[in-house]
């Protein structure tokens, strides 16, 4: 099994920064995880993926509504997946999500919160 916890989160300021952090733990997570996802979920929205790096190679996949503005990395050492979200915006405001599919599950975290304040 592999667990997830999600960092970082808080209130800022529309055009600000924060960095989420996602750490991994497990014994099987090296051998079984493959893609670590970041999802959101807005106040009476449904949830939206927003970003996807590939654990070997680094390939990433944003949404077009973060493109530009949000990075995704990663580092093996730490086990460790990281979201930059800059020039955020109200519409940012969201629970933030780390997700990881493994053998037909879906392995989450209990989410962070972010608020950006116009």
């Amino acid at each position: 099994q592999v667990q997830l916890l999600e960092s970082g989160g808080g209130l800022v300021q529309a055009g600000g920064s924060l960095r989420l952090s996602c750490a991994a733990s497990g014994r099987t997570f090296r051998r079984d995880v493959s893609v670590i996802n970041w999802f959101r979920r807005a106040p009476g929205k449904e949830r939206e993926f927003v970003a996807q790096i590939f654990w070997n190679g680094g390939i990433t996949k944003y949404a077009d509504s973060v493109k530009g503005r949000f990075t995704i990395s990663r580092d093996n050492g730490k086990n460790t997946v990281y979201l930059q979200m800059n020039s955020l915006r109200p519409e940012d405001t969201a629970v933030y999500y780390c997700e990881v599919p493994i053998a037909g599950a879906d392995y989450w975290g209990q989410g962070t919160q972010v608020t950006v304040s116009s």
